[in-house]
């Protein structure tokens, strides 16, 4: 079975599709291939295309005024994504796509699939589903940033991203910049909050290796400001 197919296949938008429409979408996409760290589509450019990650990941970032970046979502392989003018024309996108890791897409641009989307009402229904749940996601990230403390968001991320670290030190996948664009904030302020939960015992971190020593600690930090 071609790893495209497959993928539509297991895609809950596209599942209800019959294997001749499946097919047929399949043969409309262009595979594009993408470096670490390349940029796919800039924050405020029009981009009407809608994408299926086949190999890799790619990270959604707003950058504000001030220049800082805000991570906003990484889609994995199988996830789909859209520009925002695949639906209104002319809207321009409101954050920059680009790949954390080498990657590989398949694109439609949206003339492709509105004929899909027009006379199947599930592919409809299932895409406008994933589109609520988007924006709960957003909704909670804001949500996060208005009200909880940078050292709470921070010791959410590191239980999040470093889960089994207890046992034996990982690796650190993250950098500081990125840190910062997860949680909101500088590198400065991640560095310096990262500098204080090793002192205070909660976690062990030089510049390749990390380690929850404390999690129950990081869990108390990371409730701050919820509920």
């Amino acid at each position: 079975m071609p790893p495209l197919f497959q993928l539509l296949k297991e895609n809950e938008v596209f599942a209800s599709l019959s294997d001749r429409e499946i097919g047929e979408l399949a043969s409309a996409a262009m595979r594009r291939k993408y470096k670490k760290n390349e940029t796919i589509i800039l924050y405020g450019e029009l981009w009407s295309h809608l994408f299926i990650v086949e190999e890799g990941a790619v990270d959604a970032v707003k950058e504000s005024s001030e220049g800082r970046n805000l991570h906003v979502a990484t889609f994995n392989r199988g996830e789909i994504f859209w520009g925002l003018s695949f639906f209104i024309e002319d809207a321009p996108m409101p954050v920059t796509l680009e790949t954390r890791e080498g990657c590989s897409l398949y694109i439609w641009q949206r003339e492709q699939i509105q004929p899909f989307l027009l006379e199947h009402g599930k592919v409809s229904w299932e895409l406008s589903r994933l589109m609520a749940i988007r924006m709960l996601h957003a909704s909670e990230i804001m949500q996060g940033l208005a009200f909880q403390p940078v050292a709470g968001r921070l010791a959410n991320l590191l239980l999040e991203h470093f889960q089994g670290a207890e046992s034996e030190p990982v690796a650190r996948t993250l950098t500081l910049d990125e840190m910062a664009a997860h949680v909101g904030s500088t590198r400065e302020v991640v560095c310096r909050f990262l500098h204080r939960f090793s002192n205070a015992g909660l976690i062990q971190v030089n510049r390749t290796e990390f380690t929850i020593s404390n999690r129950s600690g990081l869990s108390d930090l990371a409730k701050q400001g919820k509920g």
